[in-house]
């Protein structure tokens, strides 16, 4: 039998896209909020159902403390605020993923992406292969043959991201990407990217050169190349977050909810109490 796949989820991700989905009338127990935990839910166990991965690893992001990127760039994602409702959800939604049986990457100076790098790299290594579900476009440079970026679009859909799907959407090959949002930049992280430069003639650019390194060295963009080198630096996901070794998983749907029935989540406790029985 073929190995099934590792899926990787970006937990922050799919749960702000819940809270701002979902009615804030859905609320746990002493009245707090419930929304981002029900939708993040929702989205694991169809995730899980439908791909019937080996194991399942959440990135979370760190919001208590700057990331490294946010140290090296200070300006990086630079504005963002946060309601406390989805604050104080997304401070325990790894608590519900390791109720399912399920891995959580959360760690001081990393954020989500690079915990979705990393687990997808470790798969790769050992010989598997990797199903990274994340709304963020930068996942796109991880698609390759062993690695499939599970991307929600609009009304519940899913596409499957892989190489042929990121040159059609972007014109760049995968490895590509970081070089891409380097010249282009990336208005929501607030990476400024070159002077002039937008989304066609980056990636026009990228038709005629492997990558920046290759334009730097023709002498391109030489004024701005020690910040074009952050950029790329900053949009670049990497592989070396701190994991542990990701065994095979058989999920703990009872366990799951035990946890959804104490804080009052009856829907969901119902749902996974259907999966725990069957």
């Amino acid at each position: 039998m073929a190995r099934r796949p590792l899926l990787v989820i970006d937990g922050d991700s799919f749960a702000h896209r819940a809270y701002h989905g979902l009615p804030k009338t859905i609320r746990r127990k002493g009245d707090r909020a419930g929304g981002a935990i029900v939708g993040f839910a929702n989205y694991l166990l169809r995730l899980w159902q439908e791909e019937q991965p080996r194991a399942v690893v959440v990135g979370w992001d760190t919001l208590a403390e700057p990331n490294w990127r946010a140290l090296e760039f200070p300006d990086y994602q630079g504005g963002r605020e946060y309601d406390d409702d989805i604050v104080d959800q997304l401070d325990i939604l790894p608590e519900f993923v390791a109720a399912c049986g399920f891995l959580s990457g959360k760690s001081a100076r990393f954020e989500a992406d690079d915990f979705l790098a990393t687990a997808a790299a470790m798969e790769v290594k050992a010989g598997g292969t990797a199903l990274v579900a994340s709304g963020d476009r930068d996942a796109f440079q991880l698609a390759s043959d062993k690695v499939t970026i599970l991307h929600p679009v609009k009304m519940g859909e899913i596409a499957r991201i892989g190489p042929a799907q990121v040159r059609e959407r972007y014109d760049v090959e995968p490895a590509q990407v970081p070089d891409f949002i380097a010249l282009r930049g990336d208005p929501s992280d607030k990476i400024p990217g070159a002077r002039g430069i937008g989304e066609k003639t980056a990636a026009s650019l990228l038709k005629r050169y492997p990558d920046l390194e290759a334009m730097l060295a023709d002498g391109k963009f030489e004024a701005q190349a020690d910040d074009l080198h952050l950029y790329r630096r900053l949009a670049t996901m990497v592989t070396d977050a701190p994991l542990p070794e990701i065994p095979d998983m058989v999920p703990s749907w009872d366990k799951a909810a035990a946890l959804a029935r104490d804080w009052e989540l009856k829907a969901l406790s119902e749902r996974l109490e259907q999966l725990a029985a069957g």
